[in-house]
């Protein structure tokens, strides 16, 4: 039974991903640590995947997208020229009843709006609130670099990736002898002391962005907006992510940042709600601006052909990677009845499953568990699979369903007597018979690799 206030299904899929070794609250033996997650051996096979993919797709099959990775700590002006240290911030109100610390729009609202915020109640003492008057609150975790801690060694973890890419724009644009349009794509690490966390893995104080921003001509901004609005609402189709579930959601000029001429962000309908996991923004010259301002060095880019000298326009695409898992997690999960049989699955596509096959000795005798681990070494060496020879070859099949894993392979009394295996797959329950030999070369095409 779901806790008060919580959703079923996510409670479900948290409890399943705890139980099967996909994610895990950080420092659990000690209480844990608040929105801070830790992936097991099956999620961080997932979280890789997906990255693995997004990288493949952004710099791999274009032939005008480069990879970068930056460091995590960067100069003090990066944050100071980028708006991060006086416009990186939330506004908090403490309740003087519970002591608690909320962000200001995620009280209830009442009728009443004053500025003292009577009306409006806590969620954690359930009082009529008497809050403070709402302050700043900057999101940037601090820290100090070198032995001495004074305000000449303050340096920041970064709160998001782009930084790093804006201000190695010539070390990429020149060595790798870039014409616009060109991009830059970045999988790392990100830090902000969110306020409210919450929603598992979905906002964390520590999570991984998969960033690419693409520098276009001015001229150019509205088309290619548009093309990567598209391409990247297509990514997650491809990845079979329910087209129901998805929508885009246009920023308002109300919602714009001071540097957007327009956003759009992917949404997903969660058991918690339409929630943004990627947004796609036109950021204009913002950055590259603020950047060869603030350093004196000369960030822009100039066209042989043209003769044409200007600051590059950035179309940024940025995605979480957390996130994303999660929406795969959530729109795979199934509890289903097949054939009379009940489970519960995750219909994951099988490019980010975190095990592509498992492998099974039908009984545990007859040569059965020695050919079978012939099978799973052989695989092993393109694939990641997993071998299970304990329980009823029913419930192994129930233990893959609930990893995602697409297809096991079973060896039985009839593969002794004609090097064929049984295949089984996970959506559709059924299976089939192929030679042991095209096994290797029956699996690459069917999961894409």
């Amino acid at each position: 039974m779901a806790k008060k206030g919580t959703d079923p299904t996510m409670d479900k899929i948290v409890s399943l991903c705890k139980r099967r070794g996909l994610v895990v609250q950080s420092s659990e033996i000690y209480g844990g640590l608040n929105s801070c997650w830790d992936y097991g051996p099956l999620g961080v096979e997932l979280k890789r995947n997906i990255k693995d993919h997004w990288w493949t797709t952004m710099t791999h099959r274009r032939a005008d997208i480069d990879g970068i990775d930056a460091a995590i700590l960067m100069h003090p002006k990066v944050w100071e020229t980028s708006g991060h240290v006086s416009g990186f911030t939330d506004p908090l109100v403490d309740c003087k009843e519970c002591k608690a610390r909320f962000r200001l729009d995620q009280l209830d609202e009442s009728e009443c709006g004053s500025p003292a915020y009577k009306g409006r109640k806590a969620s954690k003492c359930h009082e009529d609130g008497k809050f403070t008057e709402a302050r700043q609150f900057n999101l940037m975790f601090k820290t100090f670099m070198g032995p001495v801690e004074d305000g000449a060694s303050v340096v920041f973890l970064r709160p998001e990736t782009a930084q790093g890419i804006y201000v190695n724009f010539l070390n990429v644009q020149g060595p790798m002898r870039r014409k616009i349009p060109f991009g830059i794509a970045q999988i790392g690490k990100a830090f902000r002391n969110e306020i409210s966390p919450g929603n598992f893995i979905f906002r964390t104080r520590e999570f991984e962005q998969m960033e690419m921003q693409f520098f276009v001509h001015p001229s150019e901004d509205d088309k290619w907006l548009m093309h990567w609005r598209e391409a990247r609402m297509q990514w997650y189709l491809d990845l079979g992510i329910r087209e129901e579930k998805l929508r885009f959601h246009q920023h308002t000029p109300e919602e714009l940042a001071h540097y957007a001429k327009d956003a759009y962000d992917i949404e997903y309908e969660f058991p918690f709600g339409w929630k943004e996991f990627e947004g796609i923004h036109n950021r204009t010259d913002f950055d590259l601006s603020r950047h060869k301002e603030a350093s004196g060095v000369d960030l822009t880019y100039y066209n042989d052909e043209t003769k044409e000298r200007y600051v590059p326009y950035i179309i940024e695409t940025s995605a979480g990677a957390d996130r994303s898992a999660l929406v795969c997690l959530v729109d795979g999960f199934r509890e289903e009845e097949v054939k009379g049989e009940k489970r519960t699955v995750f219909r994951l596509d099988p490019r980010i499953a975190p095990i592509k096959g498992a492998v099974f000795p039908l009984v545990n005798r007859d040569g059965m568990p020695e050919l079978a681990h012939t099978i799973d070494n052989d695989l092993r060496t393109k694939f990641k699979t997993f071998y299970d020879d304990k329980g009823a070859v029913g419930r192994r099949y129930r233990r893959q369903d609930e990893i995602g894993t697409p297809y096991c392979v079973t060896v039985d009394s009839q593969t002794l007597e004609d090097q064929t295996v049984t295949i089984r797959d996970r959506d559709t329950m059924e299976q089939d018979r192929i030679p042991m030999d095209g096994l290797k070369q029956w699996l690459g095409e069917r999961l894409g690799l």
